[in-house]
């Protein structure tokens, strides 16, 4: 499979008072880790790295391109500036070939559920499960079919099928998708108020034999004879 190519370049040890200079110049200062080595301080283009991680997760492998040596990578973490959005630093972790891997791979729902057609909404409780393989396996996600799921069904991890050399870890409980019914409205006003025991009669409705007359109401006179 052939990966999307970011390139780096190494930076030097730097204040926060030059690394903010670089921000303002279109650099992301950045950090690769793993494969046994010391981690290596770099620098991203804003731009680049913008456009090459747009849609990726956490599972997708990256040809990190470093002064032209490339490296497999995952990018493990970035962090943002609250206010503009802006990326201020990026945290890679570099992929050994031949030792097998943990990471969190998307799903995603293909498909309208036969119980939706039918009234029901469905809801997406597990959003990504966990697996272990070796890094060429790697799933950048996994597509689960809900067309066949009815109202008050649901589908589990354990109904996912096989991937070949991936193995799940997620729990096979864990619920991926269900659909469930709306609820019911709500019965109209003056029907509920009639099933109040004591509740006045509604503008116009005869009172029962008997029944004392609502707050408020006139006295009727007795009829002369």
């Amino acid at each position: 499979m052939e990966h999307r190519l970011l390139n780096a370049q190494v930076r030097k040890e730097t204040t926060k008072g030059e690394l903010r200079t670089h921000r303002g110049t279109g650099k992301i200062p950045a950090v690769l880790y793993g494969g046994g080595k010391e981690a290596m301080k770099l620098f991203l283009d804003a731009t680049e790295f913008k456009k090459v991680s747009h849609g990726i997760s956490e599972s997708t492998i990256l040809n990190l391109s470093i002064d032209g040596a490339n490296r497999e990578v995952f990018i493990k973490e970035h962090q943002r500036n609250i206010l503009s959005g802006e990326i201020m630093h990026v945290d890679f972790l570099e992929i050994v070939k031949g030792r097998r891997l943990h990471a969190k791979v998307p799903l995603h729902l293909i498909g309208i559920p036969v119980g939706v057609r039918n009234g029901g909404i469905l809801e997406n409780p597990g959003h990504e499960v966990e697996v272990e393989c070796d890094p060429r396996y790697l799933p950048e996600g996994i597509e689960v079919d809900v067309t066949n799921l009815d109202a008050n069904h649901s589908i589990h991890v354990r109904d996912l099928p096989a991937i070949e050399n991936v193995r799940v870890l997620s729990s096979p409980d864990l619920v991926i998708a269900l659909v469930k019914f709306a609820k019911a409205e709500a019965e109209p006003v003056a029907e509920a108020a009639a099933a109040v025991p004591g509740a006045a009669p509604a503008a116009g409705a005869a009172a029962a034999p008997g029944a004392a007359p609502a707050a408020g109401a006139a006295a009727t006179a007795p009829e002369k004879k």
